[in-house]
């Protein structure tokens, strides 16, 4: 079989409507949009419009709001680290390379302050908790916000 022999399965595809090419057609004068009234104008099919009835987006309570400033973090605790070799340089490119991250979020790492540490980190993050760089710093590590 070659690529100009394909064709689609008999019966998969029909041919298009072709409307208002008149009456011997069947779909001619009026096009399917039968005689007067809203909706046989043009432009008058507008989204979410209910004929003068108060709309559903607006009959709705509406709460809270989007705080368009908010900083997106990929956070990790510090138990998670104990996953790393002793002496380790944490960065966000190695925890993603290593699969303990899937993906970094545009205002980058926070390190978060639940479980132990056991091993010796030099952790380089955007953000720390207080708590994470206590026990950072405990392990014998060090802490550099990036």
């Amino acid at each position: 079989m070659k690529l100009h022999e394909l064709r689609p399965q008999e019966g998969s595809t029909h041919a298009k409507k072709r409307v208002g090419r008149g009456t011997g057609s069947g779909l001619g004068k009026t096009a399917g949009y039968g005689h007067k009234g809203q909706k046989a104008r043009s432009g008058s099919k507008k989204n979410g419009f209910e004929g003068g009835q108060m709309p559903l987006a607006r009959r709705l309570p509406k709460r809270g709001f989007t705080n368009i400033f908010a900083k997106e973090y990929t956070t990790i605790n510090i138990e998670t680290l104990n996953r790393l070799d002793d002496g380790a340089v944490v960065t966000a490119e190695l925890l993603k390379q290593s699969g303990v991250i899937s993906k970094i979020e545009k205002d980058g790492l926070k390190v978060l302050g639940r479980g132990e540490l056991t091993k010796k980190l030099d952790v380089k993050a955007a953000k720390f908790t207080e708590t994470a760089k206590a026990a950072i710093e405990a392990a014998g590590g060090s802490v550099e916000v990036v």
